[in-house]
């Protein structure tokens, strides 16, 4: 599986698995699916053990689940993680991917790129 995560991207991920409220040897389970105008939707939360179907990635020591659909989605991708005034979230970053023409601003072969919103995450 060739999937990259960023230091930005992995310092979000270990805080979701910290204050998750799990066991301390707790993952990162991120769910992607085909979807939205950059070509990929996801969903993530922190999790005691991967559920039945999951690989689990060691990053650095950090556990992240990824179900088998997410893997053939990440193939190739750069999960990072963006902080700005007016966006914060997961970005995944697809070089591989058609881009969306949602904007005639947008230069072409822009790589495709999907952000979750830290307002999306609820507490189980």
């Amino acid at each position: 599986m060739n999937i990259t995560i960023t230091p930005k991207a992995e310092k979000f991920m270990r805080r979701i698995v910290r204050f998750g409220g799990g066991p301390a040897d707790s993952g990162f389970r991120l769910t992607v699916t085909a979807g939205g105008c950059s070509g990929l939707a996801a969903e993530f939360s922190s999790e005691a053990q991967p559920k039945p179907g999951d690989v689990t990635l060691d990053w650095n020591g950090l556990k992240v689940f990824l179900p088998a659909e997410s893997r053939l989605l990440l193939d190739g991708v750069t999960v990072d993680f963006i902080d700005t005034a007016l966006e914060s979230g997961l970005s995944f970053i697809n070089p591989n991917a058609a881009s969306c023409a949602c904007s005639s601003a947008e230069a072409p072969g822009k790589p495709a790129q999907a952000t979750v919103s830290i307002a999306d995450i609820k507490r189980a």
